[in-house]
């Protein structure tokens, strides 16, 4: 339950939206007097000094466009999570040679009860993987076997089912891995495919399990030598390879929450916390090209969308092919569980911020928006 000793907010649907159309008047201000952009600015998208203050701008004066929802931020320390940090930081666990010469790769995972804070004010009573929400992004090279230690700290059964290839008895469904409060099982199964998956917990009612925060990433790496006719694209998904190295890559989980609980979301994320993107944009070295690890877990909407400005991008539906299956995009849908690989590159871009979000508006003004601060790699 939230804290009641906290100052009581009307987080519904409609409430944020009103917040979104006040500040839209002063982004329609805004673009009165914005400077030319006739010519290339090295700092187009940085310098905002010019631009009115905005009071439903918050932290970034001038920004309405994308900060219609939100004032103030988010406490990261007390989360126990940042969603900066979320991006790259992938969950490995441990390792050790079995027998027949092949790699065991151990993860830790701990189910725990715990409010987290979703937007500046707004707190949510969650289920979380590890402590965090979406929870730890799993990362295994393919053919690798994969033992996973579940604990649940919790105060409801729970399960880890992972979308891959498994046996039934590690399926984390009612009579095969669901475990109840205090109780630990162990998932074991090989890492396949190759690809960008997912987990969840998968107790009934599984709607209120998913929407409570209890899901995450899972990413299997090819192996370059099982793809000799892809071994350079292979190796450049491959985690720590001189290769992937070239690539900034980061896990976006797309998700929302019904702060009410009246089945429908009232706030909306990539990686939880609504707006962390404006107050704190993704940095870009324009000379690197970025991938993204993309999934929706999103309840209670049928789609969400990642729509990418100014620009366009290669797609891999689901990540297990080594040649995109959507060439030169700029949106794709996912319906829930959905995910795949986006690719692109700035090289060719100006210096400056980049949109990128929902194309749903209403997922958009509560919350699922961010920026890219695209940058020469000297600056």
């Amino acid at each position: 339950m939230a804290d009641a000793s906290k100052p009581s907010l009307d987080p519904s649907r409609r409430a944020l939206l009103v917040g979104g159309l006040v500040a839209a008047g002063g982004a329609a201000i805004a673009a009165g007097s914005a400077r030319s952009q006739s010519a290339a600015d090295p700092m187009a998208g940085h310098d905002m000094s010019t631009m009115p203050a905005d009071p439903y701008a918050a932290p970034m004066q001038g920004m309405a466009h994308g900060n219609m929802t939100t004032v103030g931020l988010v406490d990261h320390n007390r989360n126990g999570f940042d969603p900066t940090a979320m991006l790259t930081d992938w969950e490995r666990g441990t390792t050790e040679l079995l027998p027949d010469g092949r790699t065991l790769r151990t993860f830790e995972v701990d189910a725990i009860d715990k409010e987290i804070e979703i937007a500046p004010g707004i707190f949510f009573p969650a289920w979380t993987f590890n402590g965090r929400v979406p929870g730890p992004a799993l990362r295994a090279k393919e053919g690798e076997r994969l033992r996973i230690v579940f604990r649940n700290l919790g105060s409801h059964p729970h399960s880890m089912h992972f979308h891959g290839i498994h046996s039934a008895r590690m399926d984390g469904v009612p009579g095969a891995g669901l475990i109840g409060p205090g109780e630990e099982f162990i998932y074991e199964f090989d890492a396949k495919p190759f690809g960008c998956h997912l987990y969840h917990c998968h107790a009934l009612p599984l709607k209120r399990h998913m929407h409570k925060g209890m899901y995450g990433l899972f990413v299997i790496d090819p192996d370059p030598e099982r793809h000799p006719e892809n071994a350079t694209v292979a190796a450049s998904r491959l985690l720590g390879s001189p290769e992937n190295a070239h690539w900034q890559e980061m896990a976006m989980v797309m998700n929302a929450f019904d702060t009410n609980f009246d089945g429908a979301n009232e706030v909306y994320a990539a990686n939880t916390v609504g707006q962390a993107y404006m107050n704190e944009p993704i940095r870009i070295d324009k000379s690197r090209p970025v991938r993204i690890y993309l999934v929706n877990v999103t309840e209670f909407d049928p789609i969400n969308s990642f729509h990418l400005h100014a620009n366009f991008f290669d797609y891999y539906d689901t990540g297990t092919t080594l040649t995109p299956t959507l060439r030169t995009v700029d949106l794709i849908m996912q319906c829930q569980a959905q995910r795949g690989i986006l690719e692109f590159s700035f090289a060719d871009h100006e210096d400056g911020m980049y949109m990128f979000h929902a194309h749903q508006s209403e997922f958009t003004e509560l919350g699922w928006v961010g920026m890219f601060d695209v940058r020469s790699s000297a600056k």
